[in-house]
Order: structure tokens, then C-alpha cells, then sequence
């Protein structure tokens, strides 16, 4: 059975899941015998389809298989071209229009694979719930330009409590753009009149960045108040978003399976059956930490603050 050659292109290297990311495809290749190299777009789009059609159109460097997690669109042009040149292709953590069209073409393995990112935001609106009754929270998105940020807002939006109300944010994915986004914001004068009772953030990363913009705050701006609300990530990556809700520095975050593991091995198998997977398969975000144990510290909370 011939060992496969197979690229990971991922976003970035400043993500704590990207890293989870890398790892878990490192892991996967390894124990499936697959020479793996994995990419890093620099979170630049143009980048990211450059360096992929660089290795499509050279046949002396084709691999057998990409997996690719989109900086921006869905690559669309570049995953006709693979399919051309007959190389696997699989998307994570993207929705895409274009996979049933080369799925039927059958010349390659095409498919997805992703979180159930609606999941991920609705059970972070839940975690919401239980923080805050009513009132607002502050809440970082991720770029417009893709569909995590997209699914996972409206996910929130749709369990989150109604006297709840959500004032948005835009950031990168990366704690230096939360951080930058949360410093520009408390310039504002209105920002002082918000009452911010949480700050959730779409992934774990821009929580400590936001975190760490409202730590510089002076005394007399409130900085104490702000050490006691409660902050909320995504992705739950065990040595950091995890260890953040251990330490406390985090409330609570929505763990999501790394999915470049699961593309490889599904990937491998494709590629040596000569059959095509499923278009779309979903892994399952769960919060961390349950959402009863969550449920149980606040309620302790407020019956300490009763009088």
C-alpha cells in the first residue's frame, strides 16, 4: 500500500488551535504512515491559494491529498484545480458550496469535514444564560468573511437569554487583534455607559487578548470591576483555553475537536478503497465546563451574595 504524501494548509502559527490543528494532523500522519507538510497561510488568503496552486502545478511537488482550512472564501478555483489534477481535497472548519459538484466528478476524494459551529455558538449563548440574566455582554467575532464566525453568532444569538443584548466586535482570531479591537472600544466615552455584565469572545485566544486590554485600565476606569466579570472563549484547547478556565483567568469556554486528524484518516481511507466519503461530516463541541457545573458555581455565587 503506497504511503501517502498529503499537505495541511491552516491559517495561522498565532492560534492556539491551529496549533491543536497541526498537532493532531502530525499525530494522524504519523500513526497512517503519511509523509505530511504542513502549511501556514499567515492569515492572508492570497497567500494561502498561491502557495497551494504553487504545488498543484508543479507535478515534480503535487501531493496526493490537501486539507485545507480557508483563510477567507472557499477556495473554490483552487479545489477545481486539484480536483484536475486528480489530488484529494478536504475542507475543515468551512462551509463551501462547491463540494457536491466535484464530489459527482469522482477523478479525487472530496469532501468536509467541521465542528458543528452552530452548536458552538449556541452553547455559548447557554453559558451566557447562566452568567447573566439580563443585560449586556460584549462579544468578539471572528472576520465576516467566513462562515465559523457567521454560524457561531447566530448559534448564539439564538439560545442566549432575550433581555440579553450583544454588543459586537470584530478581531482575527488572534489575542493581538482582540486586544487592539477592546483598546479602541474603551476609548469611546460610550463604552463607559454599557454596563458590560460578560465578555464572550468565538475563540479562547481573543478572550485573554480582551482580557488583557481591560487589565491596563486604570483604578479610577474601573479595572477592579472588570476583573470580576466573567470572560468566555471557544475552542478549548486543553493547554491553554482549558488551563485559562483552571486558572481562572477564563469562565468558561466550548470545546471543539480538532478536525485535521479526522480529515487524514478519512482521507487515507478514501484514497486506498478508491470510494468517496460523505460530503459533510460534523464533529460535536461540548462546553467546558458543563454547562450544570457552570449552572451550580453561579447559582453558589448568588446565594453568597444574598444578604
Amino acid at each position: 500500500m503506497k504511503n501517502l504524501n498529503v499537505v495541511v494548509s491552516l491559517i495561522t502559527s498565532d492560534n492556539d488551535y491551529q496549533m491543536e490543528q497541526a498537532t493532531a494532523a502530525q499525530e494522524a500522519a504519523q500513526r497512517l504512515g503519511m509523509t505530511l507538510h504542513v502549511m501556514y497561510a499567515g492569515n492572508d488568503a492570497v497567500n494561502q491559494s498561491q502557495q497551494l496552486l504553487q504545488l498543484i502545478q508543479d507535478r515534480n511537488q503535487r501531493p496526493d491529498a490537501i486539507v485545507v482550512e480557508p483563510v477567507g472564501t472557499g477556495m473554490v478555483q483552487v479545489a477545481r484545480a486539484a480536483n484536475l489534477a486528480g489530488i484529494g481535497w478536504a475542507v475543515i472548519n468551512r462551509e463551501v458550496e462547491y463540494i457536491s459538484e466535484l464530489h459527482q466528478a469522482r477523478r479525487a476524494p472530496v469532501f468536509g469535514i467541521s465542528t458543528d459551529q452552530e452548536e458552538v455558538g449556541k452553547i455559548q449563548g447557554k453559558q451566557f444564560g447562566v452568567m447573566v440574566r439580563e443585560g449586556n455582554v460584549l462579544y468578539l467575532e471572528g472576520p465576516s468573511s467566513g462562515s465559523v464566525a457567521r454560524l457561531r453568532t447566530k448559534g448564539m444569538q439564538s439560545s442566549k437569554p432575550a433581555d440579553v443584548n450583544v454588543k459586537s466586535l470584530k478581531g482575527d482570531w488572534t489575542k493581538a487583534s482582540a486586544y487592539h479591537a477592546v483598546k479602541s472600544w474603551l476609548s469611546l466615552s460610550t463604552s463607559r455607559q454599557l454596563q458590560i455584565r460578560a465578555v464572550g469572545c468565538q475563540n479562547d485566544a481573543m478572550a485573554i487578548g480582551a482580557r488583557d486590554a481591560f487589565e491596563e485600565l486604570p483604578e479610577s476606569q474601573g479595572r477592579e470591576q472588570w476583573r470580576n466579570t466573567p470572560f468566555t472563549g471557544c475552542d478549548g484547547v486543553t493547554r491553554t483555553g482549558q488551563e485559562w478556565v483552571r486558572r481562572g483567568l477564563l469562565c468558561a469556554t466550548v470545546v471543539t475537536p480538532p478536525t485535521a486528524g479526522v480529515a487524514l484518516e478519512v482521507m487515507a481511507q478514501a484514497i486506498h478503497s478508491g470510494s468517496q466519503p460523505p460530503e459533510r461530516t460534523l464533529t460535536v463541541p461540548r462546553s467546558y465546563p458543563p454547562l450544570e457545573e457552570l449552572a451550580a458555581k453561579y447559582a453558589k455565587k448568588a446565594q453568597a451574595a444574598t444578604p
